[in-house]
């Protein structure tokens, strides 16, 4: 093993020694590269809370219908999150006192700009001297001849056999055991078609492993587990956006209302601080629980006033208990509400769609032409045909209960020379308060700083709220985040922040108050422009109850530090090769450190101008799942993957990509995980017999 791990480290340098030396400098590929992205952006977090579909789902929206540079308002070039505040304003005043950009490379004759941001751009804007949507037809001619028109089908199958699709057994009472009712075969459909600033219509259905396809109108089945449909038209006048189906809405800071690409903390500790209110926008991902349903529009008041008005209705999966007094006189009640979308087993049927949620709100903003300016208020009601009320634990002393929570809140941003200053503030009808507060600064040309304070109530209740934090959804919760970003040299980056926060009722698995604080530090250098090396180090301390014989519960500080080495290169124009060398130690209280690492290498190479071939080796070793690593993986179009590796073995994958023409193109992946001293993988009903844990994966996009 160790000869091994020296000879991938061996490689990786030498690779990287070789490109250094390189003297020519390639150009980048048209198509994004969202694996070495998604890894700026998201700063490997080591987390199974982020919601990467939504997160790449938005990458790729911005992809196929890329920003007008010409045309994008200061709130749309935020979404972004690629560009600075101090970027955007040079941007909006070399429009105003020269005009629009006659192409792409006038953006490094802009202040700010330097060739990196310009890369990582550069896919998802487009510069056009005319509005293409100036003289519309019909629309129905319209989506006809759009190009960006695609039709996907996809399928995926794990190889071994999970106990959950085994014979039917007793149990040793003599019940039946539980098994999956349907195949494990996962399928997907999904058709789009859209163009910037004018149309988008699409239809998801999807069937996850394990569940049944299945037509019964009477439980509301209609052969796959999940139907998406959206119909959006944009820039009708005064009426700005229409949206029928399916939807997501973000205005302020996500207090109340949140979709796309929040990412929170990570190595980009400025420009993914701020959320922007990019309004409504279509949805089309296959998480089941984070979006609206039903109608929604955006009209324009005057030339600085907008207001969005939407209603959604929608059933969403639940459990109930029977109780004999509770609210209202309700025998019936749902005692938690059920995120996880899968529905395979007769219990998690029973649970789908069972409870019916309305949802009634709007927002009023105002934003001065000169877009320095913004301001908002937003309103949200969400009602349930049957009460909510959570298992009678201490923690859930203050949670939502009842049938309906009515949200408000008020949204600021001020630009002011290099300074931007944002916020949002928000009350529900527990009388419970929210509030995210912050400020980005470029104190010089190479250092930009941000602060932001946040306090959730532990009565503040918003369900489509994800505004930054460190629980999963913003309640009972304070803290303050400070971070940096400097440029000392030129290919240099470091990049930092520090978050301080403190929970001030109880957590699940924490029986009392707790505080702690998470910072991170990333050193970053670009030898060349196809070529990348950092270096990252995060620690995160928190409480948990400790394993003791004590009556009363005991949080302990527990600390987890992850390390990330990587390289990227493309030494030649056909040839990629990342090697990352990665690990965690985890510790309880003042115990003995546990520890976890992985050690992979990727390469990636396009052997013909249609044929893109991916893969790669790692090697892995914890010490139990508290150390476990999660790695992101390329996969097909459309699809993400982040695995958790826990135990000792190896992970490799190999994914082709092959163009047949300009309308069919093929993906196939394979990817296997081998366990070393270990005959039994996973538990329950994913249990598998064996040492090792495969799957395949194939996917065909036809153009039209």
């Amino acid at each position: 093993m160790k000869r091994i791990l020296r000879a991938m480290i061996g490689l990786g340098l030498c690779l990287g020694l070789a490109n250094l030396a390189q003297a020519q400098e390639y150009p980048r590929p048209a198509i994004p590269d969202l694996d070495r992205l998604t890894q700026e952006l998201f700063a490997e977090v080591q987390s199974d809370q982020v919601p990467y579909e939504d997160l790449y789902e938005t990458l790729l929206q911005y992809y196929q219908t890329p920003l007008n540079l010409n045309t994008a308002t200061r709130e749309e070039l935020r979404g972004l999150l690629l560009l600075s505040e101090v970027q955007i304003t040079n941007l909006l005043e070399h429009r105003q006192r020269t005009g629009g950009l006659l192409s792409l490379y006038e953006l490094q004759s802009i202040d700010g700009f330097d060739l990196r941001t310009i890369y990582r751009a550069a896919p998802f804007v487009t510069v056009q001297t005319t509005d293409p949507n100036a003289t519309r037809g019909p629309l129905w001619q319209r989506i006809r001849q759009e190009e960006n028109n695609a039709l996907f089908l996809r399928y995926e199958r794990g190889l071994q056999q999970r106990r959950g699709y085994a014979a039917p057994d007793t149990v040793s009472g003599g019940r039946p055991a539980t098994r999956y009712l349907g195949s494990p075969d996962k399928l997907l459909v999904r058709y789009r078609v859209s163009r910037a600033r004018d149309f988008s219509l699409g239809f998801t259905a999807e069937k996850d492993a394990g569940e049944p396809l299945a037509w019964s109108p009477a439980t509301r089945r209609y052969g796959a587990d999940f139907y998406s449909g959206h119909f959006m038209v944009q820039e009708r006048g005064r009426l700005k956006s229409l949206a029928l189906g399916d939807y997501q809405l973000q205005f302020g800071q996500g207090l109340l209302l949140s979709s796309g690409l929040a990412v929170g903390k990570g190595a980009e500790t400025i420009t993914t601080l701020r959320r922007s209110s990019v309004g409504l926008r279509p949805y089309s991902s296959v998480l089941e629980n984070t979006f609206f349903r039903g109608a929604a529009a955006t009209v324009a008041v005057n030339a600085t006033i907008r207001a969005t008005a939407f209603i959604s209705r929608k059933r969403v999966d639940a459990s109930f208990a029977q109780r004999q007094d509770t609210l209202e006189d309700y025998t019936e009640v749902a005692s938690s509400l059920q995120l996880t979308g899968m529905h395979r087993t007769p219990s998690e049927l029973a649970n789908r769609k069972a409870l019916r949620e309305t949802v009634l709100g709007g927002n009023l903003s105002y934003a001065s032409l000169s877009g320095d300016l913004a301001l908002g208020l937003s309103a949200i009601s969400t009602q349930f045909d049957k009460p909510l009320l959570r298992r009678t634990e201490a923690y859930n002393a203050y949670e939502f209960s009842g049938r309906q929570n009515l949200a408000l809140s008020a949204h600021y941003s001020y630009v002011w020379q290099n300074l931007l200053l944002f916020g949002e503030t928000g009350r529900s009808s527990s009388g419970g308060l929210g509030t995210v507060n912050g400020l980005l600064a470029s104190l010089a040309p190479n250092l930009d700083v941000s602060v932001l304070y946040r306090s959730y109530a532990r009565n503040f209740h918003s369900f489509y709220g994800n505004a930054l934090s460190e629980n999963t959804r913003n309640i009972n919760e304070n803290g303050i985040y400070l971070g940096m970003k400097l440029r000392p040299l030129a290919r240099w980056e470091v990049s930092g922040y520090y978050d301080q926060f403190s929970f001030p009722w109880l957590k699940y698995q924490v029986g009392a108050p707790s505080q702690g604080h998470d910072w991170l530090l990333r050193v970053t250098f670009s030898p060349t422009k196809t070529s990348l090396l950092y270096a990252q180090l995060r620690q995160r301390t928190k409480a948990y109850d400790a394993d003791t014989l004590r009556a009363a519960p005991l949080p302990v500080p527990t600390q987890r530090q992850n390390l990330l080495l990587l390289y990227d290169a493309s030494p030649l124009p056909i040839l990629s090769l990342r090697t990352r060398v990665q690990g965690t130690q985890y510790r309880e209280d003042d115990g003995a450190r546990r520890r976890g690492y992985v050690l992979a290498q990727d390469i990636a190479v396009s052997p013909r101008p249609r044929l893109r071939l991916s893969g790669r080796y790692a090697l892995f070793d914890t010490d139990d799942y508290d150390t476990r690593q999660y790695v992101y993986e390329q996969d097909v179009l459309y699809a993400f993957s982040v695995p958790v590796l826990a135990g000792r073995g190896t992970r490799a994958y190999v994914l082709a990509q092959l163009e047949v023409n300009r309308h069919l193109t093929l993906w196939l992946r394979y990817a296997e995980t081998h366990y070393r001293h270990q005959q039994v993988i996973g538990s329950g009903l994913e249990e598998i017999q064996g040492p090792r844990r495969s799957d395949i994966k194939a996917q065909v996009r036809y153009r039209f």
